[in-house]
């Protein structure tokens, strides 16, 4: 099974959010209708910036907590890396 370590944002530099899941395409749905009550509801953090993929639990959670801890212009950092400009990933993992 695969894992995934993913950020939302709310618009380019905006608002962030790190998550964890073992389904990717169900979670950021479940973000973008707003089916998990809190944070990404309250901030309109819908769209997916960023992820990574591990074969381990373990690996995953562990990352989730290290980009946590990041201050915020490292995450930003990491995102322009892979995501110059902050296109909505959603998409494309159909």
């Amino acid at each position: 099974m695969q894992y995934h370590v993913y950020i939302l944002a709310s618009q380019k530099e905006g608002t962030l959010y790190i998550g964890v899941t073992n389904d990717l395409l169900r979670r950021v749905y479940e973000h973008k209708n707003n089916f998990i009550k809190g944070f990404t509801e309250k901030y309109r953090v819908h769209d997916l910036v960023y992820f990574e993929a591990t074969d381990s639990i373990g690996s995953a959670i562990a990352r989730e907590k290290q980009l946590k801890k990041w201050n915020r212009q490292w995450k930003i950092r990491l995102i322009v890396k892979s995501n110059p400009e902050w296109k909505d990933l959603y998409a494309d993992l159909g």
